[in-house]
Parts: C-alpha cells; structure tokens; sequence
C-alpha cells in the first residue's frame, strides 16, 4: 500500500496580503479590482488580471486627495483608520468611475469621484454631495444610482452628472439590517442580472457562527420591495474569520465569480476568490457551502508575466521617474524631504520636524507585508544624522516595532525599538495608540561607522503573528531586542507594512541613506 500524503493544491486566500473592501469589474478580457487604501499615498490602489487569480498594479488614482495638515501627518494625529474607504469601481459607456468616501471628511458631507476614460489616467476628482459609506454605483441606462449605509442601506438616485441626489428621484431605505448582529448589513454592491437587482453585503452574526457573513438581495423593481438571505458563511477553517465583502464578476465563457476578503490577523484583510452559480434566480456561493482552496479560472492571455506587488529596489531611478508602484507613503509626502536623485542610486530621508515616535514621522516610506512569511531588509547610510534622530525599518502598525540606528552625544547606536505595551485592560482588539508616547528602546549596541543593515521577519502563518529584528554583524546576522507580537488594531486598520523612516526627537535637519531594500516571500 501506498502511504505517501498527497498535497492538496492550494492557491486560494489568492493574495496573502492587505488588500481589503474589493470591488471588481471586467472590461473586455481584463479584470480590475480596487481596494481600501486609507492613509497611504498614492491612494486608490487599482489591480488588474487576466485570470482572477494573478494580479499586479494598473494604476492608482491620485497623489493628493485633499491635503489637509492631518493628511500630511501634521496635526499631531494623522488620519489613521481614516482616508480612502471602501470604493465602488465600475464602467460605463467608455468611461471608468469610482466612488468613495474619506472618514476625516466625513464632517464636510461629501464624497469623491474620479473619472477616466483609460484605467491608467489622468484621473479627474469631483466632490459629490452627501457621505456615501460603502457605496455601489449602479446605472440604469443614463440614470445613475448609488447605494450605501451601514444597518440600513439607502438607494439615492443621482444627477446625471452625479454631483449630488437628484431633486424628486428615488431616495429611500431598500433593505434595513433586524438580525442579531455585531455589525449591521454594509459594504454594499448592486448589479443587474437577467432582469433582477441584487444587493450584496455583509454583516457580523452574534448567532450562529459569530463571524462575518455574505449575504444577498434581490428585487423585481430598482427600489424594491427586496429578499435574501445569507449565501456564504464560511471561514475556509481559518480561525472563524469569515470570507466576505466584495464584488462579482462575471467572465468572457459565462461563469461567475465573487472577489471577497478574509481578515488573517496581523497581515491584514486579503483577497479571497469564490465561485458563484445560479439556481434560478439565485446565487451560489462556494461549493457545498464552502470556499474552494483552489480555483482555476481560465485566462484571457495565457502566458502573461504579471509584475510583481511587493518587490526589492535599489533605488536607481532616473531623474522624474516614479517610485515603484509597490511603494506607498504614509500620509501625504513633503517632496522637499525626500529623493533618488541627490545621491543616485540611494533613497534619501530628511527629517523636516520634531516628533515622539515612528509613527508621527513624516516622509516614511512601506509596502505590505505578505504571508505566509516574509523578510524586508535595508542598507542605510546615517552620516548625516543629528542627535536625538532615528533611521531604519518598521514593522508599522499600531502595535509597532523597528530596528533602526540612533545618534546619542555624536555616537550611533542599533536599536530595537517597539510601541510600550498598553495596559492589561484595554480591548485586544482595538488598541488604540496615544500617539505623544515615544517608542521604547528593548535592547542599544554600539554601531562602528556609518553603515548598518537591518532586517524584519514576519511570520504570519496561522495566525503566529510574530515579528524578529535583526542588524547584520560581519557576515552573520545577530538577533536585537524583543520578539514583537504583532497585532492587528483598528486605530490603523490595515496590515502590516515595512516602512523606511528618519526622524528627528530633538533637532530636524538630518537625513539618512537607503541603498537597497530587499524583499522576500517565505513559503512554509
């Protein structure tokens, strides 16, 4: 008898990293999906594919949304678990519309759209009037639609050039959330299928499961009335973190496809492909209830090389040419403080202001994390810092930790540094920092020059949730400080990140050198 285990094929969570709140449509035989950006510049992040499984960066939507102080990380805060929420993407008579809302406006009672005739831009923002929280753009004909809300979901007609609510259109609530949830029915996606108008949400059960569910409804009429039920609640045994939120998709053979997330702890919330099929006028999430491990669908070009969405760089760019699309900023950047071109070949960082902590640091510069592990290392040149100055790598979160190099009284110093632990009886998870607190120093070594390399590892598998810092030391690499146990936490709300940072504690003006970063996805 043969004994030898055979490995089920997996490719399904289909990224494993923080791409959250998916919105998905095709365009001939492409597919484009959107996701949640938040705090980070460029904001909009859209992805396209031509098999729904690989993807890589088409474009982003802008560089500056509103550039607020607290957009710029100037207001002692920050927009943290604000910024870009949850877009709505779709296509419309040759034209390209996304829809969303920032949470630090959301005072001003307005929301954004972008428009463009070709995914890669020039990409033109309007203000639309009213907050449209997790809103879907549906067109009827000319007629154009929004839906949003959270507990109760609110179908407005637009103008037709959808700068606000169309005076005596359609306005009213279409489905309102009864069950026993932690969270109400949101993350709302409307189409026209064969005639019917279906709504696609999610909510949090506090029965049952206890776990994020995808539910659907469907109506006659465009305003209702509307029934459904749940059509997916299911974890793929992941830690009871339901699969849901997102759109669907249908492909150029007929079949279908629901683009959904799955929170996964410290990495972030990421992609998650399901099957759909239809019994009648219903649709079928899944196969027997259950999110495949593996999904094939077939590719509209087979044999496409798709560039990858984290990567190494060394920073030999030329003069007016773009970072990769791999990079993001943390809040938007002062591009005085920054560039490749002052010492070709190398990332420049100034610091431009006084600050506490990483997290106030202006300027830093990340990509995500990706599981099921993952390494991000640098070679950085601090001759120019000041006294009081930091420079390095950060697993950035909340709950942060990085190894960097600080100057004391002329002298350099490796340090491993992380956020002091909250006390005992604050809620796991939504920690929240008190962003005045300076990070604290676990472990200082004397540094003998100017040059040090550094490296994070991340170990994301089921849910470890562990980071190591390490400085490299001759040819061998020597372990600095604590273990962080990284968590994921709402005042950031979103994956971890390795972000390059210099900052300044007592006296702006230095700067630091990267010469590489180095990136690597570690396989289990």
């Amino acid at each position: 008898m043969n004994n030898t285990k055979i490995e089920q094929k997996k490719n399904n969570p289909i990224i494993w990293a923080d791409f959250p709140d998916p919105d998905i449509i095709r365009v001939d035989d492409t597919y484009y999906m959107i996701s949640t950006t938040m705090h980070l510049f460029p904001g909009g992040i859209i992805l396209r594919s031509y098999d729904l499984v690989n993807w890589e960066v088409a474009t982003y939507l802008y560089d500056v949304l509103d550039n607020t102080p607290g957009q710029r990380l100037e207001d002692g805060r920050g927009i943290y678990g604000s910024g870009m929420w949850a877009a709505t993407l779709r296509y419309h008579k040759g034209k390209f519309y996304v829809i969303f809302v920032a949470n630090d406006t959301r005072h001003e009672n307005k929301s954004y759209l972008f428009t463009s005739e070709k995914i890669e831009g020039p990409w033109e923002m309007r203000k639309i009037e009213g907050f449209y929280h997790d809103c879907s753009l549906y067109f009827e004909g000319d007629r154009p639609f929004i839906v949003s809300g959270n507990g109760n979901l609110r179908l407005v007609e637009m103008k037709p050039d959808l700068s606000g609510p169309l005076p005596g259109g359609i306005d009213k609530i279409i489905i309102t959330d009864t069950d026993y949830v932690g969270l109400r029915h949101e993350g709302s996606h409307m189409y026209k299928i064969n005639g019917k108008y279906y709504i696609f949400t999610i909510h949090w059960l506090r029965y049952g499961s206890k776990r994020r569910v995808e539910a659907c409804f469907f109506s006659e009429n465009i305003d209702g009335p509307y029934v459904g039920n749940n059509v997916l609640d299911d974890d793929m045994g992941y830690h009871n973190a339901g699969v849901a939120q997102g759109g669907i998709v249908d492909t150029p053979d007929g079949e279908w496809y629901a683009m959904l997330f799955q929170d996964h702890g410290a990495v972030g919330r990421i992609p998650v492909l399901v099957p759909v099929t239809w019994d009648g006028d219903w649709p079928v999430f899944g196969v027997n209830g259950k999110v495949p491990h593996f999904v094939q669908p077939k590719s509209t070009r087979p044999g496409y090389v798709y560039k990858p969405l984290m990567t190494s760089d060394d920073f030999d760019y030329k003069p007016g040419e773009k970072l990769h699309t791999a990079w993001q900023w943390n809040h938007t950047p002062d591009n005085s403080l920054w560039s490749v071109t002052e010492r070709p070949g190398w990332l420049r960082l100034r610091t431009g202001n006084v600050v506490p902590n990483v997290v106030l640091a202006k300027n830093s510069l990340g990509q995500r994390t990706e599981g099921p592990a993952s390494e991000g290392e640098v070679k950085v040149d601090v001759s120019a810092l000041k006294d009081g100055d930091f420079a390095g790598i950060c697993a950035m979160q909340g709950h942060y930790g990085f190894v960097g190099v600080t100057r004391e009284e002329g002298k350099n110093y490796i340090v491993m540094v992380r956020r002091p632990n909250p006390p005992a009886n604050e809620p796991p998870f939504r920690r929240m920092m008190d962003r005045s607190v300076p990070g604290e120093i676990c472990e200082k070594v004397p540094l003998d020059g100017n040059i040090a390399e550094l490296k994070i590892f991340c170990n994301f598998e089921d849910n470890i949730d562990e980071a190591d810092f390490f400085y490299k030391k001759g040819d061998e690499w020597v372990k600095i400080g604590e273990r962080l146990k990284m968590r994921y936490t709402l005042d950031h709300f979103m994956g971890y990140r390795f972000t390059l940072f210099c900052f300044s504690t007592k006296e702006a003006g230095g700067y630091a050198d990267f010469d590489y970063f180095k990136f690597r996805k570690i396989e289990k």
